[in-house]
């Protein structure tokens, strides 16, 4: 029987970046956008707070763009602050690549295993889905949805009982399924 395991966000993620203030590296998005018009120009930028000192910084998404060639439920969403746009525009590699950022995913994603058991002696099938681009190690997911150590997630792979299409040893921010045999 396969089973649906849910990797799903919980809350915005923090936000690499150096505060211009003090040391901290770490920023939290406020969920708020700036925008700026001028003449038919338009800026935009996501405002984040270090989490350190609070100083605000933008993180810039338009830039000099023509106010025409910007779809009017975009700027009505900019202009309602929508935090779904917020989580959209962080996770777009064009804005992370932009503004030199890297995402935080530490305590912002819970796993959903739809509370089912994994009774002993059964072979599982699961397949996991992402409902964002969240980075994380599949060994820590299979652990946490089937109740083992890490340690035993990896003895499993090493004996052929966990098998998968993808490699399990390093991080996966895409969809994927595995077998447990018991």
């Amino acid at each position: 029987m396969l089973r649906n395991w849910a990797v799903v966000p919980t809350c915005l993620p923090l936000v690499h970046r150096r505060c211009r203030s003090c040391a901290s590296e770490r920023l939290r998005p406020s969920g708020k956008f700036r925008v700026n018009a001028n003449h038919k120009l338009i800026d935009v930028w996501l405002l984040a707070l270090c989490t350190a000192c609070g100083e605000t910084a933008k993180l810039t998404v338009l830039e000099r763009m023509t106010v025409r060639t910007i779809p009017p439920e975009l700027l009505d969403r900019l202009h309602d602050n929508d935090s779904g746009l917020t989580a959209e525009l962080l996770q777009d590699p064009g804005v992370q690549r932009a503004n030199r950022i890297a995402l935080d995913w530490t305590g912002a994603w819970r796993l959903d295993t739809g509370g089912s058991d994994h009774p002993d002696g059964e072979t599982i099938d699961v397949s996991v889905r992402f409902a964002a681009r969240i980075p994380v190690r599949p060994v820590r997911l299979i652990a946490e949805g089937c109740g083992l150590t890490r340690g035993e997630v990896e003895r499993l792979i090493v004996q052929g009982k966990l098998v998968s299409a993808v490699r399990l040893n390093g991080k996966l921010s895409g969809d994927f399924t595995f077998t447990l045999k018991h």
